[in-house]
């Protein structure tokens, strides 16, 4: 980690993002200057080098911290597709092979950093389960608000980029993981090492669903992942979500076996042990899961149904009545952030 010059800090959260220097000191201006909602709509503005689309006006910004919901501060935020992304997190099955990931590999009583940790729903996900250091990083400093203000407000959060960002004071060994971004990331052996020297001698580096083939990345084979990681355990993505389903821990498959995969999970370091609870059964309270409308299984839009649709055989086309037993665990009935 390298030192990084002075973040400014709104809302609790430093901005200490690399590239970013003109911002970063015209939001130290505005502070200095007591104007701290303009400074906050200049940072809710930021969006990360991905993204194709302008932000909305700074009038439309400035509603954001008024907003009731998740939803409609997403809205507010001109998120698009982004948005629907997080608002139906919790029955996705990437979010689920996450969780199988967790479930076999536990951080315990561990210091937790998530990078590129978005809107915060692994980080809920432990918070609710008991963990208490959690620390999330990601570059788009609005993602790190609505984490904090909507879904896991028990976690800090800075906006900085993991190979440069300040010190984070994390204590080691630490348990440090990156779901379905590292694949985004353009120099993974530098993303690695820095994923290395935060988790500490001893620690836990994890990364789940790390595409194999997408257009919108910039994937490796499973072997490029493997070795970039220093490691050799490895998961195939579906049978990670297969597994939190059915109730039984993941089996392992060599890097060889791996190439027709979607997306690839890899746990190098400390292996850890499994979570004491299981993590398949989502804590109360329950809600019906809000893709289904008017009783049928309807899909935000055509991308995220292209993506997850074929992936999401649990969820029946139609509202089952009456439930089944394994409602919860199948995600009819999810866990959302009491201001979804």
């Amino acid at each position: 980690m390298t030192t990084a010059v002075h973040a400014p800090v709104v809302d609790g959260i430093p901005f200490a993002r690399v590239g970013r220097d003109d911002l970063r000191a015209e939001v130290a201006g505005l502070l200095a200057a007591g104007e701290t909602d303009r400074a906050r709509v200049l940072l809710l503005a930021d969006a990360d080098d991905w993204w194709t689309e302008p932000p909305p006006p700074p009038e439309q910004l400035a509603r954001v911290p008024a907003a009731r919901t998740l939803r409609e501060a997403m809205d507010l935020l001109g998120m698009g597709r982004v948005a629907d992304y997080f608002a139906h997190r919790w029955s996705d099955p990437t979010h689920l092979a996450g969780l199988a990931l967790l479930q076999a590999h536990w951080p315990g009583d561990r210091p937790v950093v998530d990078v590129a940790c978005g809107t915060g729903a692994h980080l809920r996900e432990l918070s609710r389960r008991g963990v208490r250091d959690l620390l999330g990083v990601d570059v788009v400093w609005a993602k790190l608000w609505l984490a904090r203000r909507f879904v896991c407000p028990e976690a800090r959060y800075v906006c900085a980029d993991l190979t440069a960002a300040p010190d984070l004071a994390v204590g080691r060994p630490a348990y440090v993981m990156c779901h379905d971004a590292f694949y985004f990331l353009r120099d993974k052996p530098a993303a690695a090492a820095a994923m290395r020297a935060l988790a500490g001698d001893g620690g836990t580096v994890v990364v789940g669903h790390a595409h194999v083939a997408d257009p919108h990345g910039e994937p490796l084979t499973p072997e490029g992942y493997a070795e970039v990681l220093g490691t050799g355990l490895l998961y195939d993505d579906e049978e990670l979500t297969r597994a939190l389903l059915e109730g039984r821990p993941p089996r392992p498959a060599a890097p060889a076996d791996l190439h027709a995969s979607e997306a690839v999970a890899l746990v190098a370091g400390d292996p850890r042990g499994p979570a004491p609870a299981d993590l398949g059964e989502p804590l109360p309270p329950l809600s019906p899961n809000p893709l289904y409308r008017d009783g049928v299984l309807t899909w935000p839009n055509a991308r995220y149904a292209a993506e997850y649709g074929p992936r999401s055989a649990y969820l029946p086309q139609r509202w089952p009545d009456p439930l089944p037993a394994d409602a919860a665990r199948r995600r009819l009935l999810v866990d959302l952030p009491e201001a979804w």
